[in-house]
């Protein structure tokens, strides 16, 4: 092992924990390319350890190895003294060990009970105890403040309550240790507090954790200990979770990391968007008014529930508008679907880029071209030539990391996010509404999509930021729009804006 940036990580001959956790040179190889190489990690009763790293780190890897979905290519591991080596994820959850997925894995058809149960369905007299399985399901769901009938649909529910009930699903089992891979990466401030107060109770209990999180702002309030993994070794440990961000930063990336943030040019362009009372037949957003200039980056800020995601997909024409109407380009209208959007130069890039950005199974270029045929179909024959060329220039513009012909989803979460920035900006968009643009990307992957949305402003575009990470917000934004229980509660400028300022309004 090479290159620890601390005299407390772990060392091969460091003795197993007779409780808790110990893996010791675990690698793994796909092929000839290894992804793992000689990881030792220990995670004891009741404490949380925090796994850093960029994306392709190893960070996944580990956890899946740990939780039984692979099988590692070399290295040992104990579960409280004692041989383990789980087949599958049902033996990991038969020993005590329990992983919830980044990639959520919920049933869409199914009720939020059903899922949080599924697996291990609880029965009464022979018989599945229903009116027992929504009630706890309730309960721990109310905990995490999710306030739904656990008898709702998952595919009723946006991405943040998905996540809840996620995590509500884990917390349900019966484990002693939990892989927390992006828990929070769907979730606002206060849900946040929630599951980490969850957390708290459950280390109370003896209950060990594995916390995998780009939210670096975290790590401070929830882990004991931090590891860092880069290119599958593990090159830091740190025995305090209060290590300095910039530390933490410079040891996953590999490099000195000067600044996360663009810095922010005043913008004095013409007004490109104006919006005007806008209000949603679902009661989601009311009576909302802003308006956004050109080479302006706008965020909008807000506790999830807040109506953001609904604002921004109605300006967008994604979802339907009751009253109220937008002036795009000195155009009065109201959209009544994305081609209305589209038309009047408005691009949305949503917040699920896996379901409502790519086509996984497709290439970069099919990708890139989709909505834009146009360019690339001439007289309505797909080119295949005009494609390759055409997602060329996405691919350098973007700086995304892959082939025109290479499937998207063997894409890193980054390099998806630049092909639906690819895919969307190739539309010549005057105004840009960005849904969580950097959800589940790792730091480095962050900065670059930083440097993308800055420049989007600098050439002109309008650019509208959703984020529940209010840093982000605040680091990129000229003005910030403070939404609470649907309602604009005050436009910050950048100067005034603070995490005080944004969080006195958005909880009004």
């Amino acid at each position: 092992m090479t290159d620890v940036a601390s005299p407390d990580a772990t060392t091969p001959g460091t003795p197993i924990l007779r409780e808790g956790l110990s893996i010791r040179g675990i690698a793994k190889q796909y092929g000839p390319v290894p992804v793992l190489r000689g990881v030792d990690l220990d995670v004891r009763p009741g404490e949380v350890v925090a796994l850093l790293g960029e994306n392709g780190a190893g960070k996944s890897t580990v956890s899946s190895i740990i939780a039984g979905l692979v099988q590692p290519s070399a290295g040992t591991m104990t579960w409280n003294g004692r041989p383990y080596a789980p087949t599958s994820p049902a033996d990991a959850l038969s020993q005590g060990i329990g992983l919830i997925h980044q990639e959520m894995r919920l049933l869409p058809e199914l009720s939020i009970a059903e899922n949080v149960f599924v697996g291990h369905l609880p029965t009464r007299h022979g018989r599945v105890d229903r009116a027992g399985m929504a009630r706890r399901a309730t309960e721990q769901l109310r905990r995490l403040g999710l306030d739904v009938s656990a008898d709702t649909l998952v595919r009723d529910l946006r991405v943040a309550a998905q996540q809840q009930v996620e995590i509500a699903k884990a917390l349900t089992l019966d484990a002693r240790l939990l892989i927390l891979d992006e828990p929070t990466a769907a979730l606002g401030g206060e849900e946040t507090d929630r599951l980490f107060a969850q957390i708290a109770r459950f280390k109370q209990a003896g209950l060990g954790f594995i916390y995998i999180s780009h939210r670096l702002d975290e790590i401070a309030r929830i882990a004991d200990r931090i590891l860092v993994l880069r290119d599958g070794q593990l090159v830091g440990a740190f025995e305090s979770a209060q290590t300095p961000v910039k530390t933490l930063v410079e040891t996953m990336v590999g490099r000195p990391l000067d600044r996360m943030f663009p810095p922010i040019v005043p913008s004095q362009g013409p007004e490109a968007l104006r919006v005007e009372g806008l209000t949603s037949p679902s009661g989601a957003f009311t009576d909302v008014s802003f308006s956004v200039r050109a080479g302006e980056v706008f965020g909008i800020a807000g506790i999830v529930g807040a109506g953001r995601t609904e604002l921004v997909r109605a300006i967008a024409g994604a979802d339907p508008i009751q009253s109220g109407h937008i002036v795009a380009e000195g155009r009065q209208f109201v959209p009544r679907s994305p081609a209305d959007g589209l038309k009047a130069g408005i691009v949305l890039v949503p917040e699920d880029r896996k379901l409502q950005g790519l086509v996984l199974e497709h290439s970069i270029g099919d990708n890139i071209a989709l909505g834009n045929y146009a360019r690339v179909a001439p007289g309505s024959f797909v080119r295949p030539g005009a494609v390759r060329r055409f997602a060329q220039d996405g691919i350098r513009r973007f700086g995304i990391k892959g082939r025109a012909g290479q499937p998207c989803k063997h894409l890193s979460g980054g390099n998806q996010q630049k092909v639906v920035l690819a895919k969307s900006i190739a539309r010549q968009p005057r105004i840009v509404i960005l849904d969580e643009p950097t959800r589940g990307i790792d730091v480095g992957a962050r900065a670059q999509i930083y440097d993308v949305i800055t420049d989007l402003a600098r050439n002109g575009l309008a650019v509208i930021v959703v984020s529940s990470d209010l840093d982000e917000v605040l680091g990129l934004s000229h003005r910030v729009m403070v939404l609470s229980r649907g309602r604009n509660r005050g436009i910050l400028d950048h100067t005034e804006a603070s995490r005080v300022a944004v969080m006195e309004r958005a909880t009004h």
